[in-house]
């Protein structure tokens, strides 16, 4: 396997190769053999899930080839692996496969520079040697060998090259020591092989001390993050990089780095603290990379967090502008053939209204990318003007970055970010810029269909419960329904007023089981049956009997209480049933406030024999019933009792004459809904008016 696969990369002359095993389940690739890059730079991709957006699961669960052009494309089309790596090369990703089917993957790296295609000699190479591959996988799973130790790929030496004599060996070493500067050379590991007497002596620090180590643990005042940065630039896109770092006390010193497949030489020399890096491989402008790299992974964190397109274009602002610097942003999409605006930051309202509902051209930023896809860089008005020869500076701003927000592999919006001062745009920065939009595209999508979820719970709960409540004479009846504060913001929890004849009524209120569509569909389901026995003139034992009996059948899975309650009001008597459902309160004239205590039945669903035996009471003119779902008083660590309780205060010092401020009262003073709450205040009239 190792001699297969150094063949490939010679042939292909690549700079590195990843080889991955598909697992039994064919759910995951296993990262086995590594060539070109040390532990530590893959680590992340150990373990990959086939249905993970990188190139070689793509490759292996689409069975093709995926060529991936640099940078830009990677940030553009795989924003994941970018912001770990957002360094210029490019990649291949293939399946890895035998005649009985696909068995893993391998990708193939090559340095920054490589033509925009693959040759027809490296496809014909990595054809025959994926093939290779494949035979080699297949011929050790009949012999029962394991392909990889989980965690542990084996990672390949690099090829030893030519080896010195004894006399090249030493001819080298004085050459090292006549050059001005010092000398250190790196292993892939980034550890040091070599180390001349000037450079020891640049860094202040013994050649024993140095030999073995990796820089920035030898030397603590090289442990910030630019450093190891550019090392992994160097080594992952194999052009010469460049920084500067002071040691303590004052002395700056310049490092160059110039990468090869055997490991990378490191030039060192003082340099004046006030002289420009060199522009060969600058590092790039704007905020450092660990900055960058916080606000990204507090950005990505938030956004799994985000529950709707509010929230992200919130949590975009608040994480994107501060990281790179940016002074406005400007989140938009398309509907109808016409450009919205999501949201912004730093913008005035009245500058972007003339925008929104704009029809879509090619003469706007942020309507040409999400035609293209494709992301524009700025640093000036000119060059911006250039483009879109339509567009005026009316921003204020100095440049601009417009980046398409891809999701599932299409723009489905496009983000504008500003800037108070020109700005160069340096290929990494383009990278990040890049990557952190499509972070930005994956979440707006997610937003966008929980807000599309989110519309159509309310449109159905809306049509589930009762538009309005009809007029009885006699009778003052208010009504409150709050949805979950988690969840599709659906779910069972009802309540209906039912007219019988010219002095009866019913009223039912009900909670079944669960918080989504299932639960829904069956609470019209019992709504509709209570109010189908209702009007029949049942009472209330026989409504919920019979409703009971039609949940069996239907054997949903799901269980439902309800209270009912038939209300005489031409006598001044209730009498009330329950399935399994919290009792009711009886504020009295008199101010005081009661617990009914309905005879209790069980749940309706579970037993097609149960009884639901009832309860007698009086209903004066001026009483209040209220019925209420488990929502109003239950709360993680509070007793029922307690909770009931401290209700029945709350309806006590309410004014039995206003009902709608008593419901507000009641609503507001209840544990954070993570339950539905439903809530029916009923008072008969004196005289019937």
């Amino acid at each position: 396997m190792d001699t297969a696969l150094a063949d490939i990369v010679r042939a292909t002359h690549a700079s590195g190769a990843l080889l991955y095993v598909l697992t039994p389940d064919r759910t995951a690739l296993w990262l086995s053999h590594v060539t070109g890059a040390p532990r530590e730079v893959v680590a992340p991709w150990s373990r990959v899930a086939v249905g993970d957006p990188i190139p070689v699961a793509d490759a292996v669960r689409e069975e093709r080839l995926v060529w991936v052009n640099g940078q830009v494309e990677m940030a553009r089309r795989y924003p994941r692996p970018a912001v770990v790596l957002p360094y210029d090369f490019a990649l291949a990703a293939v399946p890895v496969a035998s005649d009985s089917g696909v068995r893993g993957g391998l990708v193939l790296l090559w340095p920054s520079g490589h033509p925009p295609q693959l040759s027809r000699a490296e496809h014909e190479a990595v054809r025959a040697g994926s093939r290779r591959l494949g035979h080699l996988f297949e011929q050790a799973a009949r012999r029962g060998e394991p392909l990889v130790t989980p965690g542990r790929p084996r990672i390949l030496p690099p090829d030893p090259g030519r080896t010195p004599t004894a006399e090249e060996a030493w001819a080298g070493t004085a050459l090292l020591d006549r050059l001005p500067g010092g000398y250190v050379a790196l292993d892939l590991n980034g550890r040091i092989t070599l180390v001349t007497p000037a450079a020891a002596d640049l860094v202040g620090a013994s050649p024993d001390r140095l030999l073995g180590a990796l820089p920035w643990e030898a030397l603590p005042w090289m442990d910030v993050p630019h450093v190891e940065d550019r090392y992994r630039a160097a080594l992952i896109s194999r052009t010469p990089q460049s920084f500067r770092v002071m040691r303590p006390p004052g002395t700056w010193l310049s490092f160059e780095l110039y990468p090869d497949p055997s490991g990378i030489s490191v030039r060192i020399d003082r340099t004046d603290d006030r002289q420009e890096a060199d522009p060969v491989a600058q590092t790039a402008h704007g905020p450092g990379r660990a900055t960058v790299l916080y606000h990204l992974m507090h950005l990505a964190t938030t956004l799994t967090e985000a529950v709707g397109v509010r929230d992200v274009v919130d949590q975009t602002a608040e994480q994107l502008l501060p990281a790179l610097g940016a002074q406005a942003m400007v989140l938009m999409t398309a509907q109808d053939g016409r450009l919205r605006i999501l949201g912004h930051r730093g913008y005035s309202p009245d500058l972007l209204a003339r925008f929104d509902g704009a029809p879509l051209s090619r003469d706007i930023p942020g309507a040409a990318v999400l035609a293209t896809g494709e992301p524009g860089f700025y640093p000036s008005f000119g060059q911006m003007a250039a483009v879109y020869p339509k567009m005026t500076h009316e921003d204020g701003m100095a440049a601009w970055a417009v980046l398409p927000l891809i999701a599932s592999g299409r723009p489905i919006g496009s983000v504008l970010l500003s800037y108070d001062r020109p700005r160069s745009f340096p290929p990494s920065e383009r990278a990040v810029l890049t990557s952190l939009a499509g972070l930005v595209g994956q979440a707006l999508d997610r937003a966008r269909l929980y807000d599309n979820k989110d519309r159509l719970a309310h449109r159905l709960q809306s049509a589930l419960l009762p538009h309005s409540l009809p007029g009885i004479p006699g009778l003052r009846v208010v009504a409150r329904y709050l949805p979950a504060a988690r969840g599709l913001g659906i779910g069972g929890d009802f309540y209906d007023l039912i007219r019988l004849d010219e002095n009866t009524a019913a009223a039912a209120i009900g909670d079944v089981q669960g918080h989504n569509v299932d639960a829904a569909a069956l609470m019209g389901q019992v709504r509709t049956a209570v109010h189908a026995h209702a009007t029949v003139g049942a009472p209330p034992d026989h409504v919920l009997a019979g409703t009971n009996r039609l949940l069996t059948d239907l054997d949903p899975g799901l269980f439902t209480s309800c209270l009912y309650a038939h209300l005489d009001l031409g006598n001044g008597r209730a009498c009330l049933a329950t399935a399994g459902h919290p009792p009711p309160l009886m504020r009295h004239c008199d101010g005081r406030t009661e617990l009914l205590s309905v005879p209790p039945g069980l749940l309706l669903g579970i037993d097609p024999t149960a009884r639901y035996p009832s309860l007698e009471c009086a209903l004066p003119p001026g009483c209040v019933l209220v019925l209420y779902t488990d929502g109003l008083v239950e709360a993680p660590g509070v007793d029922p009792d307690d909770a009931t309780a401290a209700l029945a205060g709350l309806v006590e010092q309410s004014d039995p004459h206003d009902l709608e401020t008593m419901a507000d009262t009641l609503v507001r003073h209840a544990p954070a809904p993570g339950d539905d709450i439903a809530l029916l205040l009923l008072s008969p009239t004196p005289g019937g008016g």
